[in-house]
């Protein structure tokens, strides 16, 4: 398995695992309605990231596609959970913008 190969498999679960926790976490704050768009877009990002963990992990031909639009979505959700203080949304957004890099570095080879 080359480095690059690992590191975005490993970003992308990391990715996953933060999203889903900050997406637990935003449930429970006091004005969950104020989350709304964070928790969308935890959701999004979580399920692109393992999609594209499988995928990678299957060799499919459409990699660079799926790899292009989980950057993307880790960017986005980035950008959302960058606006709250929680400290789960702070690490989610860290999560998400290593992940987005290691995608792009993937793809870029």
């Amino acid at each position: 398995m080359d480095k690059k190969f690992a590191e975005c498999l490993q970003a992308c679960l990391d990715c996953m695992k933060a999203c889903n926790f900050c997406y637990d976490a935003c449930l429970k704050e006091e004005h969950v309605k104020m989350m709304a768009e964070c928790i969308r877009l935890d959701r999004e990002c979580a399920d692109i990231c393992a999609f594209a963990a499988q995928a990678m992990t299957r060799n499919s031909p459409f990699i660079h596609q799926i790899l292009t639009l989980c950057a993307e979505v880790c960017e986005k959700c980035a950008d959302e959970c960058a606006k709250h203080d929680h400290e789960h949304c702070q690490r989610c957004a860290e999560a998400c913008r290593k992940c987005a890099e290691a995608c792009k570095a993937y793809i870029e080879e």
